[in-house]
């Protein structure tokens, strides 16, 4: 760029001498480049853990009564953010209940066909089903324990359906992530954080599933561990968690999951049982009698004995709905709109209250101790021990669900990272299983192997899923289609709700419905459509990493109609349905009308434009000194 010329010399009019008093020249810019082109701001990455700032007054400055009013007000707050941590687990458990009461006797409908069982991709999807339908797999488990038992099922049938459960019980902390869905950032991260469990556990099925049906690898594992050790029964799994939750949840609802059970195995008398218990103390009687048979003669034995049997009802649960006249899936509905009330209103008081708290030198120390690794050479060893952290947590509360729903808005206002969040939840599925291998330790002898042994199954998939998905950093995929997910659905926020009912309702039924319909059809029509799925993954890859071994056709989607590659349109359609307020959610997430959105976009455009500087460009006398005599006078743009 040419220097400024000075004024008064050779190669610059000299503007003193003809600019007039009211129509004075204004000195020329350096250049108008400086007044259009800055720098461009650097893009804040979203996925980089917020920092809490404490806009509040620091402790030294505070006097006496101020500071005792701040540990008033922590302390406070710390009481209530425990019992807002209470009523949301609460309200976990209610919640399965309500489910359990809804969708309870068709999931035991769904098991009562062995021969569907029988097919392991059916039985996989069944799992699924069934556990999003309780909202346990805990029970889910138990029921394929007592098929097992009973003889109704065969242990190597079983394996899928465990593999199914531990898909379905991830989707309770899927739905609690969608309830931070106001703020974009806070949505990303969270459903990211919910959906790791997820993507886990389906690869880990995708990869598992075909091995144990080529080789019966799980199958003969856990037969080797039961036969190898002298097992006996032990005690029950301790109650740790439920001692503290099961007065409030006893107060609202019991179940009587033994008509699940019965359903299942085929009782005729559990088909016509509510759920919903009345009696909570009954005692059984047993009456026995002889009874001395007509036209016997000696030596035969003329006298039989008889019994009978029946239950005494002694006391009456004392939960609110013992004495309405309701069917089941009246209570199911009525439960699972009031749980889901207290859900989110607890999830988010507590995201609000943990933003108040998490400030200053307390975020920085929780977030430091949370999420820093241990120093070289010692930093692999930080994610293990999140395993087993994630693994003993899952075990006090003795819900997989609980610990993965508590992390998730801990992940989504920045607490807890991603790549942290990944190795508690790895821990939470081990948890899970422990618990079970406690219950099934506590069988009768008669079906202990059998119930320990699908238990084992459990616990060695998710082994085996930890062992492929964590040990190499390269192969921790599950992070990265989990932050892939989460960059799609902070964009387009509907899609959260979408990727709920494809990927736990109808990919399930789909595939469900293909495989009643025999290995033929299944064959036949999943083969293409999963060989269409790896090409499009195949070129997508390639794509971002080699597109020049790519034909140039393929080396990006705009040959395909803009739908088929783009969620933009899909995402008017949907907007425009919803009559939301254009692509913007202010809308959907403030409760606000479209005029309001409309009339905060003018009026942030007015202010935008009333506070943009007037841009001045001027011409330079150095290049124009022949051409024009004439001073030179400023241009307003």
């Amino acid at each position: 760029m040419a220097p400024r010329p000075q004024v008064g010399t050779e190669s610059s009019p000299d503007l003193d001498d003809k600019a007039s008093t009211k129509d004075a020249a204004i000195l020329p810019a350096y250049s108008t480049a400086v007044l259009v082109n800055k720098e461009p701001e650097e893009e804040e990455d979203p996925w980089e853990l917020p920092e809490l700032k404490d806009t509040g007054v620091k402790w030294a400055e505070l006097d006496t009564k101020g500071k005792i009013m701040r540990v008033v007000t922590s302390i406070v707050k710390l009481v209530l953010l425990l019992g807002f941590l209470y009523l949301f687990i609460c309200s976990l458990d209610v919640m399965s209940s309500a489910f359990q009461l809804v969708g309870g006797k068709a999931a035991g409908d769904i098991f009562q066909d062995n021969v569907v069982l029988s097919n392991p991709v059916a039985g996989l999807v069944i799992g699924v089903l069934v556990t999003v339908l309780v909202q346990s797999s805990s029970t889910s488990s138990s029921i394929v324990v007592s098929m097992v038992s009973s003889g109704l099922l065969e242990v190597e049938s079983a394996v899928p359906i465990i593999m199914g459960a531990n898909i379905g019980t991830s989707v309770t902390n899927t739905i609690v992530a969608m309830m931070q869905a106001a703020d974009r950032n806070e949505f990303r991260r969270a459903f990211a954080g919910a959906t790791v469990h997820d993507f886990f556990n389906w690869l880990s099925v995708l990869v598992l599933l075909p091995l144990e049906v080529a080789t019966r690898g799980l199958y003969r594992l856990t037969l080797l561990v039961i036969q190898s050790f002298n097992i006996q029964s032990g005690e029950d799994a301790p109650d740790l968690l439920n001692v503290i939750t099961d007065p409030l949840t006893d107060s609202i609802i019991e179940l009587d999951k033994s008509v699940i059970t019965g359903i299942a195995t085929n009782d005729p008398e559990a088909r016509n049982k509510s759920m919903i218990k009345r009696w909570c103390k009954t005692e059984i009687n047993v009456t026995f009698w002889n009874e001395t048979l007509e036209n016997c003669a000696p030596p035969s034995v003329c006298i039989v004995e008889k019994n009978m049997t029946w239950v005494d009802n002694i006391e009456k649960c004392k939960h609110i709905f013992v004495n309405v006249d309701l069917p089941d899936l009246a209570v199911g509905l009525i439960l699972l709109a009031l749980s889901l009330l207290v859900l989110c209103s607890c999830l988010v008081l507590i995201v609000k209250l943990l933003n108040s708290m998490l400030k200053g030198q307390v975020a920085v120390v929780i977030k430091k101790v949370l999420n820093t690794d241990f120093p070289f050479p010692f930093g692999w060893v930080t994610g293990y021990i999140a395993i087993v952290v994630g693994a003993g947590m899952t075990f006090i509360v003795q819900s997989s669900s609980v610990f993965t729903s508590a992390i998730t808005p801990l992940v989504g206002i920045g607490v807890i990272s991603l790549e942290r969040a990944y190795p508690l939840t790895l821990g939470s599925n081990i948890g899970t299983t422990t618990t079970a291998i406690l219950a099934a330790m506590a069988s009768p002898g008669e079906t202990l192997a059998n119930s320990l042994q699908i238990a084992l199954c459990h616990f060695f998939f998710n082994i085996m899923g930890i062992l492929l998905w964590y040990p190499i950093p390269f192969m921790r995929v599950p992070i990265r289609l989990a932050r892939g997910l989460g960059n799609r659905t902070a964009k387009y926020r509907w899609f959260a709700a979408l990727y709920l009912i494809l990927c736990f309702l109808v990919l399930p039924l789909s595939i469900l419905g293909l495989s009643l319909a025999g290995w033929k059809v299944m064959v036949g029509v999943g083969v293409p459509i999963v060989a269409l799925a790896v090409f499009v993954i195949i070129v997508n890859v390639m794509q971002s990493r080699c597109p020049r071994f790519l034909p140039r056709v393929l080396r990006n989607w705009n040959f395909l109609p803009r739908p088929l590659h783009s969620m933009a349109p899909w995402d008017r359609a949907v907007t425009s349905s919803f009559a939301f307020c254009g692509r913007h959610c202010c809308c959907c997430c403030n409760c606000k009308c479209c005029h309001c959105c409309q009339k905060e976009e003018e009026e942030d455009e007015k202010i935008r434009s009333n506070s943009m500087k007037s841009l001045e460009m001027y011409d330079n006398p150095a290049l124009s000194k022949d051409e024009d005599p004439e001073y030179v006078k400023a241009t307003h743009l």
